[in-house]
């Protein structure tokens, strides 16, 4: 039997960037992320981390577009940038 998952990446590439973002976004919001198994947060709490990354996300595009710019946002280590 074979699983197919939907939770991969779209783009490949972007995947530690991904990552780099998730921790930056857990550690914003004072979730206790990991790195590795996180079976001991609540579902509120990983919830939270994915939904605050795609507000930031939504927030960012929005900028983009209001502004004119073309092309994707890169995602920096720096809080308020994406």
């Amino acid at each position: 039997m074979s699983r197919n998952s939907s939770n991969t990446a779209a783009v490949p590439e972007a995947k530690s960037a991904l990552d780099r973002f998730k921790f930056e976004v857990a550690n914003e919001l004072g979730v206790p992320l990991s790195d590795g198994y996180n079976g001991n947060l609540t579902s509120k709490q990983n919830g939270s981390v994915g939904g605050y990354m795609v507000k930031k996300m939504i927030e960012q595009q929005e900028r983009q577009m209001s502004s004119g710019q073309t092309g994707s946002a890169g995602m920096s280590g720096t809080s308020g940038q994406l």
